[in-house]
């Protein structure tokens, strides 16, 4: 059985083409009002029509340096995120709208390979120290920040794998883990150290972190899922979604028939 990504890979018909992708970027060029990168668009105010003009131009490089000015991890959002930026692109109002999130994509995929994603690591160090609790997107996120600002950062996660929810809650078809690996080891060559198996306040003492960091961040997620009262939710095979994605990623494949059913059918619902 296949369990690799459904993004599309060189060859494929989904995949944009290099003309095609400058066709898109200079769609983007028409735009007076960039909607997409506004509180109605990108969440995280990547700037949009700055890099999708520099892939028109052929500046790849620059791109992506455009790219990771506002996006610490854009080979996640560019997998995984629903692009409210496309549902808010002004090209969208007369066609299709631009392809963004196909665009941010090639950018970061095509960076890797090139070798233009590189360790940074900061040339001085506060001498101050952060323990940041969470190692899902917020948590590996607020660490790359604050060691580019040279702090010395140590992440804390419960499981025995970094990635929080880009690790157990999304499925490899939409997020290979391998792609969380290699930004984790990015990090881990930037200065930053991760524990594992650190549960705060069962295993791991809150005050010892207290104590021996001179900060603590919390960047928390929730496992605990939250129940919907409609009719048929006591059901048989109504499973709650976040509870099964996290078995199976820690079991492997091969354990669903022993857990629950992994696959919707008219027996099975994830909710």
């Amino acid at each position: 059985m296949d369990w690799e990504e459904l993004n599309p890979v060189e060859g494929d018909d989904e995949k944009h083409t290099e003309v095609e992708r400058k066709v898109q970027a200079a769609r983007c060029m028409d735009c007076g009002t960039p909607f997409c990168q506004t509180h109605s668009g990108c969440p995280v105010n990547n700037l949009i029509p700055e890099w999708n003009n520099l892939v028109y131009q052929g500046q790849w490089a620059d791109a992506i340096d455009r790219l990771h000015k506002t996006n610490n991890f854009p080979e996640f959002t560019g997998r995984v995120c629903p692009a409210p930026c496309e549902g808010s692109c002004v090209a969208g109002l007369v066609d299709g709208p631009v392809t963004i999130k196909n665009i941010e994509y090639s950018i970061v995929d095509r960076a890797w390979q090139d070798g233009l994603i590189q360790p940074r690591i900061p040339r001085e160090r506060s001498g101050m120290t952060v323990a940041v609790v969470g190692s899902g997107p917020a948590g590996l996120a607020t660490a790359d920040q604050l060691n580019q600002m040279g702090h010395k950062v140590t992440v804390f996660e419960r499981a025995d794998r970094v990635g929080g929810l880009l690790m157990y809650g999304i499925p490899n078809m939409k997020l290979e883990k391998e792609t969380v690996e290699r930004r984790v080891d990015l990090l881990r060559e930037e200065g930053i150290e991760f524990v594992t198996n650190a549960n705060i306040g069962y295993n791991v003492d809150a005050n010892e972190l207290r104590a021996n960091f001179d900060s603590v961040c919390l960047c928390l997620g929730s496992t605990k899922p939250r129940d919907l009262p409609v009719p048929g939710r006591e059901l048989k095979g109504v499973h709650f979604a976040m509870v099964s994605y996290v078995t199976i990623h820690c079991s492997g494949p091969q354990s669903i028939e022993h857990t629950v059913p992994f696959f919707p059918s008219v027996e099975n619902v994830f909710c």
